[in-house]
């Protein structure tokens, strides 16, 4: 048996650490029965980000390798331990969209993604012992609604300044779907984790 059969066998019997800030993630997580412990991640994400842009890769390898990096943070302090890291990126016409400062920049993002498609791509990462052993990266290709200023204005009255944790501005678990007209890919993908790709790791030597 490989190192990394032994390894997911005990993450069944022993917590594994999510390093993320993500309490979408969190919930996802805990809904699907799973038992872990939650730790910010030790590095710095924007640099990281911004590092990572300015080698002028494609930028859809992004998600994997912030995932990456978030669980290494975490695995160093933590090397006998099994660390989970997760990310999730939007690309809106061959860019990444980042997430809104306010409100306002908020409505401008609806309004610009409205009527239209954009792909989202999760990836999460299992490290261990400071190094990767397994990841898994997934596409979901989301259209919004075509919808008015009014609606938009109406929708973020409803949901108020929680929805600028949400990087499309619009939160599928919540009340995403009054602007959304279509998902093609899988549901968990979107909120921000391939669950069954990785429930399907976590378990296949149960």
């Amino acid at each position: 048996m490989f190192i990394t059969d032994k390894v997911v066998n005990m993450s069944l019997r022993i917590k594994f650490i999510l390093a993320s800030n993500s309490a979408s993630r969190y919930r996802l997580l805990k809904n699907a029965g799973l038992s872990f412990s939650k730790t910010p991640p030790l590095c710095n994400e924007e640099k990281i980000k911004k590092k990572f842009l300015q080698k002028k890769t494609n930028k859809k390898n992004l998600p994997k390798y912030l995932a990456k990096e978030k669980a290494l943070s975490v695995s160093i302090k933590e090397p006998n331990r099994l660390v989970v890291g997760s990310d999730t990126i939007i690309i809106f016409r061959k860019k990444i969209i980042s997430k809104a400062k306010n409100l306002k920049e908020a409505r401008k993002k609806l309004k610009q993604l409205s009527g239209k498609q954009h792909q989202i791509i999760s990836c999460v990462s299992v490290c261990y012992k400071n190094k990767q052993i397994w990841y898994k990266k997934q596409q979901s290709t989301i259209t919004l609604k075509n919808l008015n200023e009014k609606q938009i204005d109406e929708y973020l009255k409803k949901t108020g300044k929680q929805i600028l944790s949400s990087v499309g501005c619009y939160q599928i678990e919540s009340l995403g779907p009054q602007v959304i007209e279509d998902i093609k890919g899988d549901f968990f993908n979107v909120m921000g984790i391939p669950l069954f790709k990785f429930l399907k790791y976590l378990y296949r030597n149960k």
